[in-house]
């Protein structure tokens, strides 16, 4: 029974992580991600950031963020302030799984990232 069952919940397995979630940041912020590369192991999206830009409420999967341009821009630090974060060209980042965005964006300039999102 077991032999049966196992190729099955696998399958489902490949199949359930190929399927968009509703907070897919390719559905709910076109304007910002774009697909880049995607097989069943890895999807790629390049990310735009741009100042003022608002992006919505969107879900990331465990993931290397890896920058395009040096970057820098203003965050929120969880304790009524602000905090500076600064990446530079090349400079490659772990980001674990999170569901985040609604508020304007606060960089410098426009930020070219390459979001490599793990299956």
């Amino acid at each position: 029974m077991i032999s049966r069952t196992l190729p099955l919940l696998l399958l489902s397995a490949v199949v359930a992580a190929a399927v968009p979630t509703p907070l897919d940041p390719l559905k709910v912020a076109p304007h910002i991600y774009e697909l880049e590369f995607e097989n069943e192991r890895v999807r790629v999206l390049k990310q735009t950031i741009r100042h003022g830009e608002t992006s919505p409420v969107h879900a990331h999967p465990d993931r290397v963020m890896v920058y395009l341009q040096s970057c820098a821009w203003l965050e929120d630090d969880g304790q009524g302030g602000e905090r500076m974060r600064l990446h530079k060209i090349g400079e490659a980042v772990w980001a674990p799984a999170e569901t985040h965005g609604g508020d304007a964006m606060d960089v410098a300039q426009e930020c070219l990232v390459l979001e490599i999102e793990l299956h």
